[in-house]
């Protein structure tokens, strides 16, 4: 982890301590590979060279940081963003730092558009995809996640609201996008899915309920549930089951799906009938009782399992909230609320961990019930910290 934190620390986030900063164009990726299927060995997650940025509250005694000016339009001062001027996001994931300039480059998804995007900081985003959705009851593109062995096979896979169903699919270069896994059911609500894979580049995917718990409770029904499956959308290798994908049960609304850096703690959060819910998912096991539930429902969204915290985007309010969170997985103190003002992006949607201290977050501010400034909605990349509030707990 020590390697993930340089680059950017002078390129990119450091410069918020001395005011705006300029980035050259991203000379456009290498051809890509073709297709390769999924096998459930580990693979390279991306990694940023040297060390990662720090925030403006690691300025040392006696040193101020430079404010950032307001966006100007589509452009960003923040050399936190990646991305500007996109719809509402709905997933995001690091694809590269150019060791020389510092220069990030991600892929985002679009919910309502379905629209899977190539973005870098000042260069238009380019369409890698466009699927035709189902916005209209919850879902639509709704899950992004790279293939473990991204690096070899450039392999893209998401989760998708299609007129008749729910579905993961496959995006290999220079190819039509392909079905991994079709049928998981559709209804008037419940059909948000996320994405992440395991320590062994097994898919996991967390389903909703399609508006009906009782599918959520029948283990033969692939909706509500946290299912792990290979690149072909068969059931993995290993699962408690043989022969079923799935892992647990009893999901409405999942909205992030996260694994520890060692494989050993694996999170779904989901929007509950009366509460967010954070669950611990445990191969075999029902989801039981929530880790952690929000009855004021700030939106509890896109997750990051880091060392000793598990951290939260939240779609309803601005900022995040972090879990401190004890070795074993249980929890030592209430969530602290940070990035919540001026220092933050306003409302969060999607977030994964790039190390443990960061994470690439999608912002969902031109979402109804936001306040989007002109440059919303953004891809950004956001330095832990501790905060000066507290969620709430049943």
């Amino acid at each position: 982890m020590s390697r993930l934190r340089g680059v950017l620390i002078g390129s990119a986030l450091g410069l918020l301590a001395s005011g705006c900063a300029s980035f050259p164009e991203q000379p456009a990726p290498a051809e890509w590979s073709a297709a390769q299927q999924l096998t459930p060995q580990a693979g390279p997650r991306p990694e940023l060279p040297g060390e990662l940025p720090r925030s403006p509250q690691d300025q040392q005694p006696g040193q101020s940081a430079t404010p950032v000016p307001p966006p100007e339009g589509c452009k960003d001062f923040s050399p936190a963003v990646v991305a500007t001027c996109l719809d509402p996001l709905s997933g995001v994931a690091l694809i590269d730092v150019n060791q020389s300039t510092g220069v990030v480059t991600a892929l985002a998804t679009e919910r309502a558009t379905g629209r899977l995007l190539r973005v870098t900081k000042d260069v238009d985003p380019v369409e890698l995809a466009r699927f035709d959705v189902d916005a209209t009851t919850g879902g639509g593109l709704t899950g992004l996640t790279l293939s473990p062995t991204y690096s070899e096979d450039q392999l893209v896979y998401v989760y998708v609201t299609t007129a008749t169903d729910n579905r993961v699919m496959r995006v290999a270069p220079g190819d039509v996008p392909k079905p991994v896994l079709t049928g998981i059911p559709k209804g008037p609500s419940g059909n948000r899915g996320v994405l992440a894979h395991d320590s062994t580049g097994a898919l996991l995917v967390a389903t909703g309920d399609a508006g009906n718990p009782a599918l959520a409770a029948d283990p033969n029904s692939p909706a509500g549930k946290v299912l792990r499956i290979d690149g072909s959308g068969q059931p993995a290798r290993g699962n408690p089951t043989a022969g079923s994908r799935v892992l647990t049960g009893g999901l409405r609304s999942p909205g992030g799906l996260c694994v520890s850096g060692d494989g050993t703690k694996t999170w779904v959060t989901d929007a509950g009938t009366s509460a967010d819910l954070l669950y611990r998912v445990e191969a075999g096991k029902p989801l039981g009782d929530p880790a952690w539930s929000w009855p004021e429902r700030p939106g509890v969204g896109g997750c990051a399992a880091m060392t000793d915290v598990v951290w939260l985007a939240t779609s309803a309010t601005p900022g995040t909230l972090s879990l401190p969170m004890s070795p074993d997985g249980s929890f030592t103190g209430k969530p602290e609320a940070a990035m919540d003002g001026e220092d933050g992006f306003g409302r969060l949607g999607p977030m994964v961990a790039l190390d443990d201290q960061t994470a690439l977050v999608g912002t969902v501010n031109k979402a109804p019930g936001g306040s989007p400034v002109s440059s919303d909605d953004r891809v950004a990349i956001l330095v832990r910290q501790t905060g000066g509030g507290n969620g709430g707990r049943d």
